[in-house]
C-alpha cells in the first residue's frame, strides 16, 4: 500500500471514528468500539472500499497511533480526539510531575489568559515528551512549548487519563499551571516516570 493511500485511509477513520460516525452508518458501542466488518461495510457503502489488511496496517504504521484494535482485532476504535459523544471508559491515573502541549504563534495569547480548553474535543491532549509537543506544535508554524504542572494539577484535584496511544488527557489546564519553553528544541530531554 503506498504511503498516500495509507494517509486517505487514516484521515477517513479519523473522520468517521472521532467526529462523524453517523454519517457512514455506524453507531459507537461503549469505549468508543465498532465491530471491524460493521466498519469495511460501512466504507464499501459509502464508495470508499477498504480491505481489512489496509486497515490493519494502518492501525500498526500510523505514526501517531491513532487507532487500535480489540485483542481479537474484531473491533475498532480511535484512541482519542473524539468531538462525537463517547466515554473512552479509562481510568483516572497520576501523571508525571510535568507535561508538555505543542502550540502554535497565534494561539498562545489566548492560552495564557484563558489556560488550556478542550474546546470540540473531550480533553485537552499533552505528552510526556518535548519532541512530541514540538511536532504537535509545528503542524501551524513555529512550535510553542509548554510545561505544564501536572501533578500540581493533580493534587488539585483534576483527574488525568491517559489513552491507549500513551497521549495524556485532562478537562482543562488553568493558565497559572502553564510555563513557556524558551527554546524548546534545545531543551534536554527530562527523565519521565510513571
Amino acid at each position: 500500500m503506498t504511503p498516500k493511500r495509507l494517509i486517505k485511509i487514516s484521515k477517513y477513520l479519523s473522520k468517521h471514528l472521532r467526529h462523524q460516525p453517523e454519517r457512514i452508518g455506524l453507531t459507537l458501542e461503549s469505549g468508543g468500539w465498532v465491530e471491524v466488518n460493521q466498519l469495511l461495510k460501512a466504507c464499501q457503502n459509502n464508495q470508499f472500499p477498504v480491505s481489512f489488511l489496509e486497515l490493519e496496517e494502518v492501525v500498526k504504521t500510523n505514526d501517531k497511533k491513532r487507532f487500535s484494535f480489540n485483542e481479537t482485532q474484531t473491533k475498532i476504535r480511535a484512541n482519542q480526539g473524539h468531538s462525537y459523544p463517547i466515554d473512552l471508559q479509562l481510568e483516572p491515573i497520576e501523571p508525571p510531575d510535568i507535561l508538555y502541549h505543542g502550540t502554535y504563534q497565534k494561539a498562545i495569547r489566548s492560552i495564557l489568559k484563558q489556560g488550556l480548553l478542550k474546546q470540540s474535543r473531550h480533553h485537552v491532549h499533552l505528552s510526556s515528551e518535548i519532541a512530541t509537543a514540538i511536532q504537535v506544535g509545528q503542524r501551524r508554524g513555529k512550535p510553542i512549548v509548554l510545561e505544564i504542572a501536572a501533578q500540581t494539577l493533580h493534587d488539585q484535584g483534576y483527574c488525568f487519563y491517559q489513552s491507549e496511544n500513551g497521549v495524556w488527557l485532562v478537562d482543562s489546564v488553568p493558565p497559572e499551571y502553564l510555563k513557556i519553553i524558551p527554546n524548546p528544541k534545545k531543551e534536554k530531554p527530562k527523565l519521565i516516570t510513571v
